[in-house]
């Protein structure tokens, strides 16, 4: 796995291994910033469930103003900060080990600087957390009409939830083996 573009474009980043995480795929993520390529520079960037820190780091060498990074697992954690270090972005970035909703709680009690541009959530596929994640930015500082959330998702995740909770479905981008659901807030 490596850094597609940007400032830190070819570095190598490291995996956290044995954690049934399953890092996205470099193509996956090519495809994911082609979509986002216009959007990203100077952006602030939200990355939940972070696992190996990949996406927020590709957020920053694009040009993302900053980037938060979400994550539970010692493991993880020390994963992102090598990363960072690697790729000399840890400047731009802030490294939150702690579980999501308490993470989520940490920045709005921080002086919530105002929403993100983007939330990127990669949970474990089919325990419900994207819906629980979701409900929780309803009515979350962090997110408001502008902010564009995207989860990463099984194939057999269904989208229902993202009317129910309030929200627009913006785009579905399915893929061999999951798929990247794009949403923002409707009026919730």
């Amino acid at each position: 796995m490596r850094v597609i573009a940007g400032s830190a474009r070819r570095i190598a980043l490291k995996t956290v291994e044995g954690l049934n995480t399953r890092p996205t795929t470099d193509r996956i993520k090519e495809t994911l910033f082609n979509m986002l390529q216009y959007q990203i520079s100077g952006c602030r960037f939200l990355d939940l469930f972070s696992g190996s820190g990949a996406i927020g780091i590709e957020a920053l060498s694009r040009g993302a103003k900053e980037a938060v990074f979400v994550e539970n697992h010692p493991r993880a954690v020390s994963c992102i900060r090598d990363n960072l270090k690697a790729t000399h972005l840890e400047e731009r970035a802030v490294l939150l080990q702690t579980d999501v909703f308490f993470g989520l709680k940490r920045l709005e009690d921080g002086a919530c600087q105002g929403a993100f541009d983007f939330i990127f959530m990669d949970p474990p596929y089919n325990c419900g957390w994207e819906a629980s994640v979701l409900a929780y930015l309803t009515h979350s500082c962090l997110a408001d009409k502008d902010t564009t959330v995207i989860i990463e998702a099984s194939k057999e995740t269904s989208e229902a939830f993202i009317k129910e909770l309030g929200w627009e479905l913006l785009r579905v981008k399915d893929y061999k083996t999951n798929k990247h659901i794009f949403t923002a807030k409707g009026d919730c």
